[in-house]
């Protein structure tokens, strides 16, 4: 029985064996082989010859697969990379010729690997690097259904005074992150992005200075949204903010914050026949901007400075606002997968912020990297939202210490 018995045990052993060498054999037939690919970075900012430096980024955000490479003077070899669709992004600074600093980034999204040696050209483009950032935006609202207590704040992380009078402030189509993007002309390449609704800073030229240090505040209705009246569990009061976007509405009146200027909405100057003015609490996309000395820009007049949505019948129009304007970008989305679904050229934000849900009383901070010396914040800003914000964060105005200019309401109600 005993002979038996181990008989039995080596011919199980002797199956158990051959199955595991059988499914390695399997496995091993299944087994992806990683691909190398030549990276070619195409400057096309006056006065910068080399990419030398810029970092590339490959995100494969379905397999989880992330790799990341410092490019060389010419084409950089990556290697190791398994076949499937990646998010490629080139970013970095670079000072020109003349002395400008530059982001700048490229972009490929939703681009398929899957050949050995395979060259991808990727076109790079700056953004010159501006004094005044989005600190904090928080658009997503209170529960249950609450939106009026949305605000966007906006920092000097410079060394100079800023003055804000005729600087414009956007939100861009689409409204919401989406993989079904619009249609632009052709001739108009990348060089524009495309914003829902205009507004302005008011002021002569040297009413709203904003000095290193000093942040202001944006706010869709600037009144105390903690009232009973409002929404008590609202995390903010927007009673001190600077601005508002007055819609003339009489359920929620005029503050004392200084009232923005509308600019452009669907072609017209007007404000709409909404009493209204509020940004996707799924998350928009924002741009501050400032039109050059010399340089004319009036969406409403001029019909080569708007445009509809050329991939349906929809007239709805769209102002359209030279890159080269644009000071700062932020795009927001739900959540960290909707990278994939871009709205604005990268150019503006390689990257994409959220806070995972709408009316959870969550915002996005642009995260402090050292002090000025009086103790004001120097904030992160590499002109990617991914990386540069926190997410999820309670939203507070004037974060880390950053000043109230001195001509803010309240502070002259307190003289």
């Amino acid at each position: 029985m005993k002979k038996i018995n181990i008989l039995l045990a080596l011919i199980l052993l002797l199956f158990v064996n051959a199955s595991c060498d059988s499914f390695s054999d399997a496995f091993d037939t299944k087994e992806i082989a990683p691909l190398s690919v030549n990276v070619n970075a195409i400057m096309s900012i006056e006065g910068v010859n080399s990419s030398e430096g810029l970092k590339v980024k490959f995100d494969n955000y379905n397999e989880n697969i992330h790799m990341e490479k410092v490019l060389g003077k010419s084409t950089t070899l990556v290697e190791g990379l398994l076949p499937g669709i990646y998010s490629i992004n080139i970013t970095g600074k670079v000072t020109s010729s003349s002395g400008d600093e530059y982001y700048v980034n490229g972009s490929k999204i939703n681009y398929a690997i899957t050949k050995e040696g395979e060259t991808l050209d990727v076109s790079i483009n700056g953004l010159k690097i501006s004094p005044l950032i989005f600190s904090e935006i928080f658009y997503a609202g209170t529960a249950t259904s609450y939106f009026r207590n949305q605000f966007y704040e906006i920092y000097n992380n410079s060394s100079n005074t800023i003055y804000l009078d005729g600087i414009y402030f956007a939100n861009l189509t689409p409204s919401t992150a989406t993989t079904k993007l619009p249609k632009w002309p052709d001739g108009d390449g990348a060089n524009y992005a495309y914003a829902e609704r205009v507004w302005k800073f008011p002021g002569n030229g040297t009413d709203y200075p904003v000095k290193p240090g000093e942040s202001v505040v944006i706010s869709q209705f600037a009144a105390n949204h903690k009232l009973p009246q409002y929404n008590p569990n609202s995390p903010v009061d927007c009673s001190s903010s600077e601005f508002e976007f007055n819609m003339n509405n009489k359920n929620f009146p005029d503050q004392p914050a200084v009232d923005m200027t509308h600019v452009f909405y669907n072609g017209k100057s007007a404000l709409g026949s909404v009493p209204q003015y509020l940004t996707s609490v799924f998350g928009g996309a924002y741009i501050i901007f400032k039109v050059p000395t010399g340089e004319a820009w009036d969406p409403v007049n001029n019909t080569s400075l708007s445009t509809r949505d050329l991939s349906g019948t929809s007239t709805t129009l769209y102002a359209k606002v030279p890159i080269k304007y644009v000071l700062d970008g932020v795009e927001c989305g739900q959540n960290e997968t909707m990278i994939a679904a871009k709205r604005v050229p990268s150019v503006l934000d390689a990257g994409m912020t959220y806070v995972g849900a709408t009316y959870n009383s969550l915002g996005v901070a642009r995260q402090k990297i050292g002090e000025n010396e009086d103790g004001t914040p120097i904030l992160m800003d590499t002109n990617n939202s991914t990386d540069d914000f926190e997410r999820g964060v309670v939203p507070m105005f004037r974060r880390y210490g950053s000043k109230m200019p001195s001509w803010n309401h309240t502070l002259k109600s307190n003289n």
